[in-house]
């Protein structure tokens, strides 16, 4: 169970907990393929191998996406004062975030931009993703133009819902100390404020809206 919310974590403290929130992506998937050349070692039927083979390469290729979408999001992405490519940002989200359920519409020039505002842009859209359980679209808009661009991603989807832990630690900077799932708001919020930006979990209407001004 979760402590409770308390001072914020110290620098060991939030690298183990991104440790955790990167496992906990990779688990599932990993151990499907483990599952998969589990039962290609039992010499199976030939409907149960080719259904072996199909769960490991889906699996290969969530697992892949993910990694590459953690580097980006959560990684160090290159020296300090590095820039990334938002075409880049724009395929690792989708390789990551699409999965038939959801679909991201990018209104977004192609342009080189600070490493920590892409880094916050990518972490807004998986806020914005939580927001729709069931699935739908994030729709990805550029406020500003140029190095000084922020973002507003609004998520519309069946029940869409605004989570107010979420929105909490956005507005407070206060997590558990040992809770890894709320570990990636408060990372959003200590890269806004590193970009001098705010992160803000509203409702429009039937929609719930990620802005960072």
């Amino acid at each position: 169970m979760s402590g409770a919310p308390g001072p914020a974590p110290d620098a060991l403290e939030l690298a183990a907990l991104l440790c955790s929130r990167v496992c906990h992506d990779l688990i599932s998937p990993v151990g499907a393929i483990v599952n998969g050349l589990e039962v290609l070692d039992d010499n199976p039927k030939p409907e149960d191998r080719d259904f072996a083979l199909d769960l490991i390469r889906k699996s290969a290729k969530t697992a892949s996406a993910r990694l590459q979408f953690c580097r980006l999001a959560f990684g160090a992405a290159g020296s300090a004062g590095a820039q990334i490519d938002l075409g880049d940002a724009q395929a690792m989200a989708r390789g990551h975030i699409e999965d038939g359920k959801t679909t991201i519409a990018w209104n977004l020039p192609r342009l080189l931009l600070p490493k920590n505002r892409v880094k916050l842009l990518l972490n807004m859209m998986v806020i914005a993703q939580h927001t729709i359980p069931r699935g739908g679209t994030l729709t990805v808009d550029a406020i500003g133009e140029g190095e000084a661009m922020s973002f507003r991603v609004t998520a519309n989807g069946l029940n869409a819902r605004l989570p107010q832990n979420i929105a909490n630690i956005l507005g407070s900077g206060q997590i558990a100390a040992t809770d890894a799932h709320s570990v990636q708001p408060y990372y959003t919020r200590l890269l806004a404020q590193a970009c001098g930006l705010s992160v803000g979990l509203t409702v429009e209407g039937e929609a719930v809206v990620v802005t960072a001004a």
